[in-house]
Order: C-alpha cells, then structure tokens, then sequence
C-alpha cells in the first residue's frame, strides 16, 4: 500500500474513532456502520482522484460531488433526477429533513431514536468531517490542522452528551489524531529514506541524534493538540446540566462553597422530560396530607424575564436552617396546615436541585446542600445530587379563601418592583390582551382569575405539543396568536400579562402531584414534569394558579364569584384520571403515526414533545456557531505555527531527480535554515554570501560541532549550485536542516523555543508576499489603464 493512501485509510480511522463520541446521544447505533461505509467510498474516491493525478482542489471537488451523490442515494432518492442526480427537490427534501432533525433534537431525551433527520445530522455530518480531515491530511499533506475538524466533533458530542463515559470517548479521538499524525510521520520519513522510531541499524558516519527530531516534532503536536482538546469543550457553553434531567451537573456543583447560584434555564429540560417514550419514575413519596392534588413538587422558581426567556436570578445561598423562616407574606390569620413527605428519588435521577412541596417548612436530608432564602429551594454543593436519596420535608399547605386574595393590600415596594419588571422589548399586544381579558376587575385577585379562566377555558386555546413557538420578544405575540402550545407558553404568558398589570409574578418548574400506587405511594414521572405561574398577594405570599387545561389541579381559592365563572369545581383534576397500576401494555403505544399526525385521541397517551418558549428552532445551528467560533478564536493564534509546519514540510519534502529539481531542493534547504535561524532571533542578512551567513550562525547560535558542519554542508550545496557549471546534488540535505535545528533549539531558553514554534518570526513573510502581490497587481493595472488611455482611436489619424 502506498503511502498515500495508508495516509487516506488512516484519516478515515480518526474520523471515525471521533464519531463514536455521538454514540451515547442516539440509539440505535446503526448509523456509524452507514457512515463507516459511506466514508470508505469517499476516501477511495480521494485516493483514485490523487492517483491520477488530479489537481487539489479537483480532488476535494471530485469527493464532496462523490458524497452529495450517496447522500441522495441514502436520504432523497425519490426526489433525485433518476434516482441519482441531486436537483433542487433533493436539496429542499435535505432542509426539511435537517428541520425536522433539528426538532427531534430539541424534542427527545438523550438517547434519541433513530429519526430521518437525526439520521442525516450524524451521516451527513461525519461525511463532512471526514472530506476535511482527508483534505487537509492528504490531499495538502498537512495533518496537524485536520485536528481542527476532529475536535470540532468531539466537541459537540460532548457539548450535548451527560459526560456519562467523556473520558473514553476523549481517548478515542485522541488516539485516531495521533495515529493520523504518526501515519504522516512515518509516510514523510519513508520518502527521506529514514525508518521512523529509532536510530539505523547500522552504525554510519551520518549517525546523530538529529534523526529522531521529527518523532520529537510529531510528539510536541501531538501533546499541543491533546491540550487544546482538553481546553476547547471547558469554553464551550454548557448544553446540560438542566433542572429535570439527571446530569448531575448544573448550579450547585463547584468548587468556591457555593456563594451564591447562577441564573441557569430548566426549560430544555423539561421539553426532554415531557417527550420520552418511556414516563421513567423519577421519584416516589408517601404524605400524611389527606388531599395529594395540591401537593406540587416544586424545583425553582424563574423570577427574572429579559424578554427572550424566563429564569433564576442570581441569588446568595447559605447553610440550610433547621426550621425555614415564616414565608414571605404569609399573614397569621391565613388557614394553614403541616404537612409531612417522605420522598425516595430514583437512583438514576441527579437532580441538583431538591423537588419538594411549597412552602417547606423543615428538610431532613443527608449530604451537601445550601438553602436559597428568596425562592425556599435547596441546592446540592460540590457535586451533591438526588440521585438514590430518601428524604423527608414539612411543608405548608395554605387554603386562603377568595375574600383574603381580594383584600390584599399593596406588596411592599422593593418586591414590587423586582417582581413586575418587564423588558422594553415586550410586545404591546401583551399589555392590550392582558387589559382586554380583565376589563371591569376591582382588584388583582380577580385580575388573575380572570387570566386563568381566559387561558384554561374561555381564550379558545388549545393544548398542543406539536406547535412551534419562538423565541425572543415576539415568542409570546405568537403564542396569544396561534393560542396553542403547552404548559411552559401558557405560565409564561399569564406570568408577563400579570406583570404588565402590576400583579408581581414568577414562574415554577417541577412535577405535578404524581399517580396513586395499590400501596399507598405516589408515583412521579418523567412525563409529570409541569411548569405553572406564582403570583404574589400581600398577606398570603406566593399564590400558585394553573392556567394550562388538560394539566394539573385548579386551586380551590380560583374559585370566584364572579358571575361567568366556568371553572370546573375545586378540587377536581383537569387531565385524565390517574394512572392506577396495569400489566396491559400502555395504549400510547398502540398509536398510529397517522394518529398523532392527525392530532386524534389514542388512549391515555401523556402529553409529548414539548416546545420551549426559548428556542426558535433547531438548537444545532446555535451549537455549530458556538464551536465554529470556538475553533475560529483558537485557530488564528496558531496560524503562524501552522504556517511554517507547512511551508517546512514542502522545502524539506521529496524532489525530482533532474538537475533543475535538485537544485531547486538546495535553495528551498537553504531557505528553511535562513528562517529557523530568524525564528531562534539570528535575523538574516541579506548581504552575506552562503559561506559567511553560515559561519554567523554557527557563531551566533552556538552549534555544537555536528550542527555547524550541517550548516555548512548546505551552504556549500547552495554555492555549486549557485556558481558551478554543473553542480552535483547533495543527499541528505532534509536531514543536515534538522541536526541544525535541533543544535539551535538546544541552545536558546524555553521561551525562545516557545516563541519560535508558536510565533516565528519568519512568518512576516507572509504579509510581505502578500504586500508584493498588491504592489504588483496594482502596477499592472496602472500600466493597463495607461495602455487604453494612450491608444488612439480607430477613427484617428498620425497628421
């Protein structure tokens, strides 16, 4: 096998042992078999194309043409002209699929099934990195930058992945690069006659220890990459570590002692949540409340609104306190009772955040948790999650009856103002529906009701996972437009109209009270995952209301009197009845795609496929952005690095056999030390014939006797070549260059050889080729433009 192409199969390998990374996010795995065999093709057609010879960029064009061609094949060929060409459906059928991918991305839990779309994002883009990685490794013989593509997939698996086994798949894409690198190296070697990892066999008169720099070299740029993969994915943004799924990554983990939490969004989570196939148990609790329909597990609550999403301020946090203080604005004269849970969290559940009833009054609980006084919620530190833990919290159950909630006075000023602020960007739509619905109202209470009972029964809207809803300040508009979506739109839009009206007003994620089980518990799961608004009334604190239908318990204080009122009757649920204990299979799933197309009832089916009011679409062009970005900041400081790996990589490169080649190979050996002198600070001096510039550097550099006789043999090379008649090629001049380099390298500091390898000095050459390039376009147009102006007209004589 040729050395090209062993460098072609070795690319593909790296390309592939970074795909496994995206094992863990998709289910089943079948997709890298497809990918492994499209991009075999793909390589060979490369290899065939090198062979030949075709021009590069022919090459790269021959292989994307080659991969467009077998996506069609794969995904669109019903819509390909006869069945293979690509034409414009084939391009608009790709984009539906890549929508739709995007959705199903957004809409499932990690492992995601196996979907059209999901299927081209993975094929698809392996097959892109893996064109760039052949591209840059053989096609321009430059596989230290084919890192850059790798870790680019590298990094949004793990970006996306919970970080369950990262190490392995780290190490898998670590070892296909530095084979890819080692391939490079051996392949190289081979053409300077050199067998790489070790000294000859036979001892020689050219023996040193300059012939294993370059496994030195290959070693450097192997750790400097391992580096910056290690570096890359920390500055990258966080795609887990939500408050529904269990990470176990997220707010509180950290190593300062948990000052304070960071304002975090719970909502992809709950979207996920809601969406499995299967309702997981998440927990289970056993209460001595005699009423469960209330008893809502609450996470946290979202009390800041910028108009683009809802989430936690940054709040202090402190030691949990043995008895929680009297919630705010809870006056004595509101009925109130203690209640106690005993909650058992699933052992595959790492939630950061501790899910009880609102308020708690008193948590009994092991391990690492801090308290958030504003919101009541408890948060793990150092790492500390839910996950197998048994607990027990007292909480209040408060029955407020509508007369207090009318007669609340003013909340204080500060909390009012914090808890009403909305952005300038809000819509006006928001503040017009929010006046029309409650028109004639005399106070807040019946302001609220009224919202409720707008959103819940009388608004028209409907209960819908399917919709699409967007994000920013136009997300809401939309909302009140269409008037689907589900419980994250319907809590945050009564939320921001109840701000817009003065009424403070924050929004709670958690879980809904669960299922009876035949022994007494209740059973919480994934699909029982809610969100519902908190609105605040002077004398009773935060006050929960439900204005999603099909979801939850209307409170009994939602009770007005208010002539019109349609609310069903307190205390009754408004979903279905609860999940009691069955062998027979779950009837969701006995339903048909072309059911759920159709939106018709089929069973018991919970909810699914929750949309977050903070994502306009696919969250993957988002996540390509950031890592492009990512690799673009990186990129440019090691250009210059890049730079002289490839301009010494082709000086010291194979040659032709003709006098004209290996005296072009002389002044291009010539070339190199003049620069590697620059980079270690000996500038060049133009002035000097060969002999001398190479006694300077001798001189300067401090070579050692092997590294200067090196040096000179070249400028003796350059002379004949330079001066006599017929000069004679001169073997191993690749090898004299590096023994040179080496000596210098010995003899300078760490900082010097640091600055050499990251910013040579040599690479102004670049800007000075650059700058002779414009100076000689612009000459050639002047002189063109003189040559039009000066030519006489046809019409034109000489006297």
């Amino acid at each position: 096998m040729s050395g090209g192409a062993r460098l072609a199969l070795f690319s593909a390998a790296a390309t592939l042992m970074a795909a496994c990374a995206l094992l863990p996010l998709v289910t089943p795995a079948t997709w890298l078999l497809q990918a492994a065999f499209l991009l075999a093709i793909q390589t060979g057609v490369g290899a065939a194309a090198r062979r030949v010879p075709l021009a590069r960029p022919l090459t790269i064009a021959a292989q994307a043409l080659v991969t467009l061609v077998l996506l069609t094949l794969m995904f669109a060929r019903e819509q390909a002209i006869l069945g293979i060409i690509p034409g414009p459906e084939v391009f608009e059928h790709f984009g539906v699929l890549l929508q739709t991918g995007g959705e199903d991305v957004g809409r499932f839990a990690i492992p995601a099934p196996l979907s059209d779309g999901i299927r081209l994002m993975m094929v698809g883009g392996v097959l892109v990195i893996g064109l760039a990685v052949d591209a840059l490794a053989v096609t321009l013989r430059s596989a230290a930058p084919a890192g850059l593509p790798l870790l680019a997939l590298y990094s949004v698996a793990a970006g996306l992945s919970d970080g369950g086994a990262g190490w392995l798949w780290f190490l898998l894409a670590a070892a296909g690069y530095l084979l890819l690198l080692l391939a490079e190296g051996r392949d190289r070697l081979s053409q300077w006659g050199r067998v790489f990892g070790g000294a000859p066999r036979t001892p020689g008169p050219d023996t040193s220890p300059g012939a294993v720099a370059p496994v030195r070299t290959g070693r450097r740029i192997g750790a400097v990459a391992l580096g910056v993969a290690l570096v890359v994915p920390l500055g990258l943004p966080s795609l887990d570590g939500g408050l529904l799924d269990g990470t176990g990554t997220g707010v509180g983990p950290g190593s300062g002692g948990g000052g304070t939490i960071s304002a975090v969004n719970p909502l992809v989570s709950l979207r996920d949540s809601l969406n499995v196939d299967e309702d997981r148990q998440v927990m289970s609790y056993n209460t001595d409340s005699e009423d469960t329909q209330d008893l809502y597990l609450r996470i946290v609550s979202l009390d800041e609104f910028d108009g683009t999403a809802w989430k936690p301020s940054k709040r202090n946090i402190e030691d949990v306190p043995g008895s929680f203080p009297t919630p705010p604005g809870l006056g004595d004269d509101v009925q109130r009772t203690e209640v106690e849970t005993r909650i058992s969290a699933a052992d595959w559940y790492a939630q950061d955040w501790l899910p009880m009833p609102y308020p708690a009054s008193q948590v009994g609980i092991s391990g690492k948790w801090r308290y958030e006084p504003v919101g009541r919620t408890l948060v793990g530190d150092h790492g500390q999650t839910t996950r197998g833990l048994d607990y027990s919290v007292k909480s209040l159950i408060v029955q407020p009856t509508a007369e207090q909630l009318a007669d609340a006075p003013e909340p204080p000023g500060w909390l009012r103002r914090e808890f009403t602020d909305v952005p300038d960007s809000l819509p006006p739509v928001v503040y017009d529906t929010a006046r029309q619905v409650t028109a004639g109202s005399s106070n807040n209470y019946e302001r609220a009701v009224k919202l409720q009972d707008w959103f819940a029964l009388e608004g028209g809207f409907v209960y819908d996972t399917e919709v699409q809803v967007g994000s920013g300040s136009q997300a809401i508009e939309r909302f009140l437009r269409d008037k689907e979506g589900f419980c994250v739109h319907f809590s945050f839009a009564m939320a921001s109209m109840a701000r817009t009206l003065g009424i403070p007003a924050r929004v709670a994620v958690g879980f809904t009270p669960g299922s009876p089980q035949s022994d007494g518990t209740m059973s919480v799961g994934l699909r029982d995952a809610h969100a519902w608004p908190e609105l605040y009334f002077e004398g009773v604190g935060w006050t929960r209301f439900e204005p999603t239908p099909n979801r939850g318990t209307v409170p009994e204080y939602t009770r007005s009197t208010t002539p019109g009122t349609t609310l069903p009757e307190p205390g009754t649920s408004q979903e279905a009845a609860p999940r009691a204990p069955t062998a027979a299979p779950s009837t969701s799933e006995s339903c048909t795609a072309e059911e759920k197309r159709l939106q018709e009832p089929c069973g018991s089916e919970s909810p699914e496929a929750a949309i977050t009011a903070t994502d306009d679409g696919p969250p993957w062009p988002q996540i390509l952005l950031w890592v492009l970005g990512g690799l673009a900041v990186l990129a440019i400081p090691l250009l210059p690095m890049m730079w002289r790996v490839r301009v010494r990589a082709v000086r010291l490169g194979t040659h032709g056999r003709t006098e004209t080649d290996a005296a072009a190979h002389t002044l291009a050996a010539w070339h190199e030390v003049t620069d590697t002198a620059w980079d270690f600070g000996i500038a060049p001096d133009e002035s000097q014939t060969p002999r001398k510039a190479a006694a300077r550097i001798t001189r300067i550099g401090h070579l050692d006797p092997a590294a200067a006789t090196s040096v000179h043999r070249i400028a003796d090379a350059v002379e004949q070549v330079l001066y006599a008649p017929r000069p004679r090629p001169t073997p191993g001049l690749a090898d004299d260059v590096r023994r040179m380099t080496d000596g210098l390298r010995a003899t300078v500091s760490t900082a010097t050889r640091l600055r050499a390898l990251l910013a040579p000095r040599s690479a102004v050459r670049v800007a000075w080729a650059v700058s002779a390039s414009w100076a000689s376009l612009k000459s050639r147009a002047t002189a063109r433009l003189t040559a039009l102006i000066r030519r006489p007209s046809a019409g034109e004589g000489s006297g």
